[in-house]
């Protein structure tokens, strides 16, 4: 049995995408393949960032960097996780992710509903509004989107 020690969730809106951040860790549990630790995600959050980058190119932006080669190697993890793919530059490698942000972000989305919200996103919502402090900004914002789902159909 898994005993889940942290959890935290943290939903960015910004150019009329959500992004979303998982963070937390199991004990007695092993992380799935598809799951990324958060070394791997700052890495993606870089690659993602800059379009594409080699691995001098993510090592220089990392805050408290480890070894070039631990960086190449999660690099290459990523990309054996079908996350990332590569192009040959000269004498380097230059890896860019395999799916747009949106479609990343959408991916993630749905997994963070499954996971944690059995399927339900008006409960994902009010986790939401029961853990962060919204703007007046955020709120119209959200309201603006509920009516055009309504318009749409959805």
């Amino acid at each position: 049995m898994a005993v889940y020690c942290h959890l935290a969730v943290h939903c960015h809106l910004g150019r009329g995408l959500m992004f979303v951040r998982m963070g937390g860790f199991a004990v007695g549990k092993k992380r799935s393949r598809n799951e990324l630790g958060a070394r791997e995600r700052q890495i993606m959050d870089l690659i993602f960032a800059l379009g594409e980058a080699s691995v001098s190119d993510v090592l220089e932006r990392l805050t408290n960097p480890p070894s070039y080669s631990a960086v190449r190697t999660m690099i290459r993890l990523l990309e054996s996780k079908g996350l990332l793919k590569h192009r040959r530059d000269g004498t380097r490698y230059v890896y860019r992710p395999t799916q747009s942000k949106e479609s990343a972000s959408r991916s993630a989305m749905s997994h963070l509903l499954n996971t944690f919200f059995g399927g339900s996103a008006p409960d994902a919502v009010a986790a939401l509004f029961d853990s962060e402090k919204l703007s007046e900004d955020d709120l119209s914002r959200i309201e603006k989107l509920i009516n055009d789902a309504r318009k749409e159909g959805r």
